[in-house]
């Protein structure tokens, strides 16, 4: 099941959008906004395989938003402007409808949608992509050490690279992480199974650091470390 978003500054075509989703099976949209700043804050707290997006918005364009965002999400413009096509689709946009779009034509956008994550599911991603500085950076996940919180933002600890800083929650990424070789071990930390050291007195050793083991996560990080 693909869980999606729509922005519109427009009330009647978010109204479409959710008809037109329920009669698409493989589709779940979780929310609709008018506004660009609710649709931002949702995605720094869940995360999303697919948003519907309007271009010309009167706060930002849906072009901008969606280079904004961190989160690695594919996305199908609808507007009611052709000359913004060329741009769309340069983004890796999945279809681009064009005001009025028919249910039909509704269809096979979102058919591409679910095709494309079933085939992303076939070959099982070893990596993640991070939007960092209106540039997705392809990051595999044997690299990740461990992953620190401040806020709405993620640092991303690496082998033998640099951290990267990305506009994402906890929550977020922990749906995208496999739980059998990641770990919330604090409200402020994720760990890689893999590279810990070792764990004396609730501080856990990774990669020349160490972190403390917070009291509720303790029962659920024995259950699963040393496995």
């Amino acid at each position: 099941m693909i869980k999606a978003i729509a922005l519109d500054d427009e009330e009647p075509a978010l109204e479409i959008i959710e008809f037109f989703c329920q009669q698409v099976e493989g589709i779940e949209l979780l929310k609709v906004f008018t506004k660009s700043s609710e649709a931002r804050l949702f995605l720094e707290e869940h995360s999303v395989d697919l948003i519907f997006l309007d271009i010309k918005m009167p706060a930002i364009s849906g072009i901008d938003f969606f280079k904004d965002i961190s989160q690695d999400i594919m996305v199908i413009f609808t507007t009611a402007f052709s000359e913004y096509a060329v741009e769309g689709f340069e983004l890796n946009a999945v279809d681009y409808l064009l005001k009025p779009f028919t249910l039909p034509r509704f269809k096979l956008a979102a058919q591409k949608a679910i095709d494309l994550k079933h085939f992303h599911r076939q070959n099982q991603q070893s990596y993640l992509y991070f939007r960092v500085d209106y540039s997705l950076v392809k990051v595999l996940m044997i690299d990740i050490l461990y992953i620190e919180s401040f806020d709405n933002y993620l640092k991303i600890h690496l082998l033998n690279q640099k951290p990267l800083m990305v506009r994402m929650t906890m929550k977020a990424i922990l749906e995208k992480l496999p739980d059998d070789e990641f770990i919330r071990i604090h409200r402020s930390f994720i760990v890689a199974l893999k590279y810990i050291k070792s764990v004396r007195n609730k501080v856990i050793s990774i990669a020349n650091e160490e972190l403390v083991l917070g009291s509720s996560y303790e029962k659920s990080f024995f259950e699963i470390y040393g496995k």
